[in-house]
């Protein structure tokens, strides 16, 4: 069985005007082309009242780093008060959306998600021993890969936010 160890775990929350449609492309494509994830939608949900909509969107998304480690993310978006809008934008009027954003992101390094060293006990401890001991220094290597591109991924999502809200 994979040995999963979640090395970043964090969130970023937004609130005012941004357009749904542009922000979830740009995460989607900035995580397929920087990352080179392959992403999936587990689940979309939207409720709707009146004129305000409320969305919970569930991302995976997975990248083989060797034959022996894979790079696994989870996303989440909590989107609330959804609303269209009106603003004006160089003298011209723009629709857009306005409303709360909540993302959460979990980074994940998958180890032997063959199951190469399932076969019996004693392919367990060796593979033990061989983390803790042969390979350690790559395990650091990747965890910290693995952290720093859920960061930068945040970074990018959160600057995105802040900059669509002040056009």
């Amino acid at each position: 069985m994979p040995e999963t160890d979640t090395v970043f775990s964090s969130k970023i929350k937004y609130n005012g005007i941004f357009s749904f449609k542009d922000f979830y492309k740009f995460c989607y494509d900035w995580l397929v082309e920087e990352t080179g994830l392959e992403m999936v939608e587990d689940s979309y949900n939207e409720k709707i009242s009146g004129d305000v909509k409320e969305i919970r969107i569930k991302w995976s998304g997975k990248r083989k780093i060797t034959d022996y480690f894979r790079f696994d993310i989870k996303v989440e978006f909590i989107i609330l008060g959804l609303k269209n809008v009106e603003i004006s934008q160089g003298g011209a009027k723009v629709k857009t959306n306005q409303g709360s954003v909540e993302m959460t992101v979990k980074g994940i390094l998958v180890s032997d998600y063959n199951g190469k060293f399932d076969k019996n006990w004693y392919a367990k401890w060796f593979r033990g021993v061989y983390e803790k001991w042969i390979i350690s220094s790559r395990v650091v290597e990747f965890t910290d890969k693995i952290a720093s591109d859920c960061d930068e991924f945040l970074s990018q999502a959160k600057a995105y936010l802040d900059l669509e809200g002040k056009k």
